[in-house]
C-alpha cells in the first residue's frame, strides 16, 4: 500500500495535470534548499526521495581523494577504506546520511514555498506545450468575467482570454455562456502562460465548415481561402477532388442547413461561398458574387490588377455596402480590382476616342501648315534650273535667230539683187521703149 504522502503526490498531479515525477523533483529541491539554509556549510549535499517509507533522505557527499584539500567536499583513501574496505578507491563517491528532522519551522516553510513554486512552473510549462501546440484550433468555454473590455472565458481547466479587437461587434455575451473561439496564440507572461482566442480570425470559419461539412472534413472539398469582415460579410473559396461533387452545394447542404448552422454560430454573418479556380479572370468573376459581371480583362499581371465591368444596375451590387463586396473579393483573390459599369465604360471609350481624333487633328494641322512651307522650297529648287533654261532657250534662240535675222537681211540683199535686175529689165525695157520712141 503507498505511502500517504505518495497518494498526496498523485492526488496533487493529476489536478494539476503534471507528471508525479515533477512533483517529486520539486520535493527533493525544497528539502536540499532548506537543508542549505541550515546547515550553512560548504558541503555537497544531496537528496533523494525514498517511495516507500515516503521520506525524503539527505546525504552529504565525498569524493575520494589521495590527498585532501578540502575536508567538507573530500576524503582521503585510508579513512575511506577504514569504513568500507577495500572497495573504497580514488574518484569514487561516499554518501554520507544526515538528518532532517531537525530542520524545523522555518525550513519546512521554505521547502513549502519551493514545492508550490515548482508545482505551478512545472504547470505552466505543461499548458504551454498543451496549448501552443493546438493553435488554429476551435475550443469552447464559458464566459467567467469582463476585463477592460476583454472576456475571460475558462477553457477546460485555465482561463484564457478573448481580447476586444478579437470580438465580433454584432456579438454579446453574458457572464456564464459557452461560446466557440478559435485559439490564436500562447503567451508567455509572469503571471503564466496566456491563452489569446479570437472570433474574428477567418481560421475560426475555416474550422467550423470543416465541423459542419463532412465532405471537407474527409478531404474531398477543400477551402482553397476564407477572408472576412466579422459581424457583416465573409467570402469563403472552395473545390472539389472529385469532378461529380459539386463544392458549393455540398458547403451549403439541402436547403441551407449546412451554412445556416455556421451562421447562427456567427451571430447573422452572411456568408458567400464561392468556387475557387486557377484561372484568375474566372476566380475574380466568382469573388464577386452575387453580382453578374460582363467581362474581366487584366490590366496589369505583374502589379496584378484587373478591370471588371459590370451591367449598370449590378454596379452597387458588386461594389456592396461601403465596397463590402468588392473589398473582400480583392483578399480573397489577391488582385486589385477596378469595377465599371457599362456606361462609365462606355464614357471612357468615348473620350479616349475623342482624345485621339483631337490629336489626329492636331496632327493633320501641324502637317498642313509645315507642307507649304517645304512646297516652295521645293519648287524654288525646281524653278531654278526653269529660270535658267528660259535664258538658255534665250541664247539658243538668239543663236538660232542669228541666222534667222541674217536670213531676212541676205533675203533682202538677194531680194535687192533680185530686184535689181527686174529693176532693171524694167529700164531695160523702158529704153528700149524710149529707143523705140526715138525711132
Amino acid at each position: 500500500m503507498a505511502n500517504p504522502l505518495m497518494q498526496t503526490i498523485e492526488a496533487l498531479a493529476k489536478e494539476k495535470g503534471i507528471e508525479p515525477e515533477m512533483i517529486i523533483t520539486a520535493i527533493e529541491d525544497a528539502v536540499l534548499t532548506a537543508s542549505r539554509k541550515y546547515y550553512k556549510t560548504n558541503e555537497n549535499l544531496k537528496t533523494r526521495f525514498n517511495p516507500e517509507t515516503g521520506q525524503v533522505d539527505l546525504f552529504a557527499i565525498k569524493h575520494i581523494v589521495s590527498d585532501v584539500t578540502d575536508s567538507a567536499t573530500e576524503i582521503s583513501l585510508t579513512e575511506a577504506q577504514a569504513l568500507y574496505g577495500d572497495e573504497a578507491e580514488v574518484d569514487m563517491e561516499i554518501e554520507f546520511p544526515k538528518r532532517t528532522d531537525v530542520l524545523g519551522r522555518i525550513a519546512a516553510q521554505t521547502a513549502k514555498q519551493v514545492i508550490f513554486q515548482k508545482v505551478r512552473e512545472a504547470e505552466r510549462e505543461n499548458i504551454f506545450a498543451e496549448y501552443n501546440q493546438r493553435v488554429g484550433e476551435v475550443t469552447s468555454g464559458s464566459v467567467k468575467r469582463f476585463e477592460n473590455g476583454d472576456l475571460i472565458v475558462e477553457v477546460g481547466r485555465v482561463e484564457s482570454v478573448l481580447p476586444r479587437k478579437e470580438q465580433s461587434r454584432a456579438e454579446s455575451y453574458t457572464p456564464g455562456e459557452r461560446i466557440r473561439a478559435v485559439i490564436k496564440g500562447v503567451n508567455r507572461s509572469a503571471k503564466g502562460p496566456q491563452i489569446v482566442l479570437s472570433r474574428t480570425d477567418p481560421a475560426l470559419l475555416i474550422k467550423l465548415f470543416e465541423q459542419e461539412v463532412p465532405e471537407i472534413y474527409d478531404g474531398t472539398v477543400m477551402v482553397r481561402g476564407a477572408v472576412r469582415e466579422a459581424g457583416d460579410r465573409a467570402k469563403v473559396a472552395v473545390n472539389s477532388r472529385e469532378r461529380d461533387v459539386d463544392p458549393v452545394g455540398a458547403c451549403v447542404g439541402m436547403k441551407g442547413t449546412r451554412v445556416q448552422a455556421i451562421i447562427r454560430e456567427l451571430r447573422g454573418e452572411k456568408i458567400d461561398i464561392v468556387e475557387w479556380s486557377d484561372d484568375p479572370v474566372q476566380f475574380v468573376t466568382n469573388a464577386l458574387s452575387p453580382a453578374k459581371v460582363q467581362r474581366v480583362s487584366i490590366v496589369d499581371e505583374r502589379e496584378r490588377v484587373m478591370e471588371v465591368v459590370v451591367e449598370d444596375r449590378q454596379l452597387s451590387l458588386a461594389i456592396g455596402k461601403k465596397g463590402q463586396n468588392v473589398r473582400l473579393a480583392a483578399k480573397l483573390t489577391g488582385w486589385r480590382i477596378d469595377i465599371k459599369s457599362e456606361e462609365e465604360k462606355r464614357k471612357e471609350v468615348e473620350a479616349q476616342f475623342g482624345a485621339l481624333e483631337i490629336a489626329d487633328s492636331e496632327a493633320a494641322a501641324a502637317d498642313a501648315s509645315a507642307e507649304p512651307g517645304e512646297q516652295t522650297e521645293a519648287a524654288g529648287a525646281e524653278l531654278s534650273p526653269v529660270a535658267a533654261e528660259p535664258g538658255e532657250q534665250t541664247e539658243a534662240a538668239g543663236a538660232e535667230l542669228s541666222p534667222v535675222a541674217a536670213e531676212p537681211g541676205e533675203q533682202t540683199e538677194a531680194a535687192d539683187a533680185d530686184l535689181s535686175p527686174v529693176a532693171a529689165e524694167p529700164g531695160e525695157d523702158g529704153g528700149t521703149a524710149k529707143a523705140n520712141d526715138g525711132n
